[in-house]
C-alpha cells in the first residue's frame, strides 16, 4: 500500500486548512478544499493562497489531476476553478450538491444556477473509489452539516471536511439549510467506525480554549476517547440536544452570503454584467415593521 504524502496549508483569515495529497510514485496529486483570498469590505479578490500551493506541487514535481471539495462550504469562496485554469485538474464533490443547489437557487434568485451538479466535473457517489496515481481513494457520505458533506479516504487519511473538529473543539454546527443534527451524529461514528489508527484530516481549526497553537490531524482512537461531543458514550439524542442548543447560540459565518452562492456554482462568480463586473447578491430581510426608504 502506498503512502500519501501529505502537506497542509493553513488560511488564518478564515481559520480554513487546505490539502495538497500526493503520490510519491507517480507523482500524481490533488489539492482538496482549496481557498480564494475574497476581502468581503474591498469586494477584491487575490489568488495567493492557490498559488502558494500550486509553488509547493511544482517544487515537488507533482501533477495536480483533481480539486477536491468536501462540501460547499459557507466561510470560505473556493480556490478550485484557479486549481482547474493553472493544472487542468478535475473539480469533484458529492453528488447531494444538488441538493444544496435546490435550496439556494431562490434564496439568491439565481436564475441563471443549474441544479444538476454540472458545474463541477465530477458528483462522487457514496462508495465511490477512484484513484490519484497509485494511491486509492474511497468518498464516504456524511451528510450532517449540510446535506451534501462528504470525507475523502485515501489509503490510511481521511479529509473529513467540516463533519468534525480536533477532539478539544467538538464538532460541525448543523443549523444551515438542510442541515440535520441527528444525520451528522450518525456521519461521524461512521467515521469513527473507522479502524482506531486511521488518520483524519479536518478542514478548520479555531485554537480551543486553552490550547496555543493550532492544530488539525488526529486518529479515529483519539476522537473517540476524547472529542467533548461525541466520545465513547455519548448517545445520539444527547449530541442532538447538546448540537441544537448550541447552533442556536451561533452567528452566522461571516463569508456565508458570498460563499455560499459561488461555491454551489463550483467555485464560479455569477456571470459579468454587461459593464463588465461580476456582482454577487445579498439577500436582505427585514425583521421588523420598521420602513426603509
Amino acid at each position: 500500500m502506498s503512502q500519501p504524502v501529505i502537506r497542509a496549508f493553513f488560511d488564518e483569515p478564515t481559520n480554513t486548512v487546505s490539502y495538497l495529497v500526493a503520490d510519491p510514485q507517480t507523482k500524481e496529486a490533488a489539492i482538496i478544499d482549496p481557498v480564494l483570498d475574497y476581502d468581503h469590505k474591498a469586494g477584491t479578490v487575490t489568488t495567493s493562497s492557490v498559488e502558494t500551493i500550486l509553488a509547493a506541487a511544482e517544487e515537488a514535481g507533482y501533477r495536480v489531476v483533481w480539486a477536491l471539495e468536501t462540501h460547499a462550504h459557507a466561510d470560505h469562496l473556493s480556490g478550485a476553478p484557479y486549481v482547474k485554469a493553472k493544472t487542468g485538474a478535475r473539480i469533484g464533490i458529492g453528488e447531494h450538491i444538488k441538493e444544496v443547489q435546490r435550496i439556494f437557487r431562490p434564496v439568491f434568485n439565481a436564475t441563471d444556477l443549474k441544479t444538476d451538479g454540472s458545474d463541477f466535473d465530477h458528483l462522487f457517489t457514496d462508495g465511490e473509489t477512484f484513484r490519484i496515481g497509485a494511491l486509492e481513494a474511497e468518498v464516504l457520505y456524511v451528510p450532517g452539516h449540510t446535506p451534501a458533506d462528504i470525507a475523502i479516504k485515501i489509503e490510511d487519511a481521511v479529509f473529513v471536511g467540516d463533519t468534525l473538529f480536533m477532539p478539544d473543539f467538538g464538532t460541525a454546527r448543523a443549523d444551515f439549510p438542510g442541515g440535520d443534527a441527528r444525520k451528522l451524529f450518525r456521519s461521524i461514528k461512521r467515521l469513527l467506525a473507522l479502524p482506531p489508527q486511521t488518520r483524519l484530516f479536518m478542514c478548520h481549526d479555531y485554537k480551543a480554549p486553552g490550547r496555543d497553537a493550532y492544530a488539525w490531524e488526529t486518529t479515529v482512537a483519539e476522537q473517540r476517547r476524547a472529542n467533548k461531543h461525541v466520545h465513547d458514550g455519548v448517545s445520539e439524542d444527547d449530541f442532538v440536544a447538546m448540537r441544537t442548543a448550541r447552533d442556536a447560540t451561533l452567528a452566522a459565518p461571516t463569508l456565508l452570503l458570498p460563499s455560499i452562492q459561488v461555491n454551489i456554482r463550483a467555485g464560479r462568480f455569477p456571470a459579468k454584467e454587461a459593464n463588465g463586473v461580476h456582482y454577487l447578491t445579498i439577500p436582505v430581510t427585514f425583521k421588523s415593521e420598521a420602513h426603509v426608504g
